[in-house]
């Protein structure tokens, strides 16, 4: 590897130890899917917050079973029985309701028979088909903890655990700007030498899955001051991610108007195949992100380096990249100087995941990549990784 390029996890330390937690503000809890929770949050209530029938049937003393027994009253969910169960009776309860004072187990309604106002009933234990209070949770008990993001299973938790609104960090704001005079919106006529601007398309959708709110500024030619006025103005949100003008050409423009702007600098290329000449500054806490004109170079870069510090601005404990394990369907080469992600399609088998390399594997063929499922990283080195090796991927 060349000696002045960084490897994937030194510059990743580099970005994670600029990103440092956003402020944080109450959300609602059926607003806060994908916010990352800033502090723990507890149990307002024991859950379930009474003795409750875990079936529909008959609440009863475990003791006068088996037997036939009187049916006095019942247990609807939300509608309570208004007295404590006598000796030799049973009350008719449903899922969820409360189980009366005094009765200690319930029996489902297909081991019963009814006649009448009797009901005949098989033996049960103590405690059978009775859910406990707090048997889930206590009051004070700790539902999910700060650093968590939230998805569907934590919201249920909290909404059940009586929180109406929890403490979550202030969304990312992203400024996105491409760069060069070839770009054109799509849907517009393509003269000669011009091609459609995909990138800052790419990258807020990435940015919106990654917890940020995403404004796209329009693209910029490349002229120093027009480049200069732009990032001016993309400085005032969290983030900057900048797609073009990060190499070493002549309308290579966007790192040198950046040190104009008073952005330090913390690192420029990366022992990474796609997305070599990645660049990272700061000015403040403001994280700038200049990423390669080549659209799946973007792609890539935003995965390994964007999306953990939008992430580790939320507060995450584990902004990743998180990749999982799978096997190669193919073999693949391995590259002597840089660490490659291969777009690849991704299958479960028996054995779990499978990963099969597509064709096309330029950074420009952002086509290609539609059909990827992953992107599998294969180490840096001189040999091959036969099919069946185990290897690690980042889904997308």
């Amino acid at each position: 590897m060349p000696s002045d390029l960084l490897t994937i996890d030194a510059a990743l330390e580099l970005v994670l130890a600029r990103a440092q937690p956003l402020d944080s503000e109450l959300v609602a809890v059926a607003a806060a899917s994908g916010r990352v929770l800033a502090l723990d949050a507890r149990s307002a209530v024991d859950l379930p917050p009474f003795d409750s029938s875990a079936m529909d049937g008959y609440a009863v003393r475990a003791a006068d079973t088996p037997g036939e027994l009187a049916v006095a009253g019942q247990s609807a969910a939300g509608l309570p029985a208004g007295a404590p169960l006598a000796r030799g009776a049973a009350a008719v309860i449903s899922t969820g309701a409360v189980v009366p004072d005094d009765a200690d187990a319930v029996v489902p309604i297909e081991r019963t028979s009814l006649e009448g106002s009797t009901v005949t009933v098989e033996g049960v234990a103590a405690g059978a088909h009775v859910r406990p209070r707090g048997g889930d949770a206590h009051a004070g008990d700790l539902v999910v903890e700060g650093g968590t993001r939230l998805g569907p299973p934590q919201i249920g938790a909290l909404a059940a655990a009586g929180a109406a609104t929890v403490t979550c960090a202030r969304r990312p704001r992203v400024a996105l700007l491409a760069t060069g005079t070839e770009l054109r919106a799509p849907g517009t006529e393509l003269r000669p030498g011009e091609i459609y601007e995909s990138n800052t398309v790419l990258l807020a959708a990435q940015a919106v899955t990654a917890g940020a709110t995403a404004d796209v500024l329009d693209s910029v030619e490349d002229d120093p001051d027009a480049t200069r006025e732009a990032l001016k103005r993309a400085l005032a949100a969290d983030v900057v991610i900048t797609s073009g003008g990060v190499s070493v050409g002549p309308h290579d423009l966007v790192r040198a108007a950046l040190a104009d702007l008073g952005a330090e600098e913390v690192f420029w290329r990366v022992a990474v195949r796609p997305g070599k000449p990645v660049a990272f500054s700061a000015r403040g806490r403001t994280l700038v992100f200049g990423l390669p004109g080549n659209p799946v170079s973007a792609l890539v870069g935003f995965e390994l380096f964007v999306r953990p510090a939008l992430l580790a601005l939320q507060g995450a404990r584990e902004p990743g990249p998180r990749y999982l394990p799978a096997r190669l369907a193919a073999a693949v080469r391995q590259n002597a100087d840089r660490d490659e992600l291969l777009r690849a399609r991704l299958r479960m088998d028996a054995d779990g995941a499978l990963v099969q390399p597509l064709g096309g594997q330029e950074s420009h063929m952002i086509v290609r990549a539609a059909s990827a499922g992953a992107l599998v990283l294969v180490p840096r080195g001189t040999g091959e990784l036969a099919a069946g090796a185990r290897v690690r991927y980042l889904p997308i």
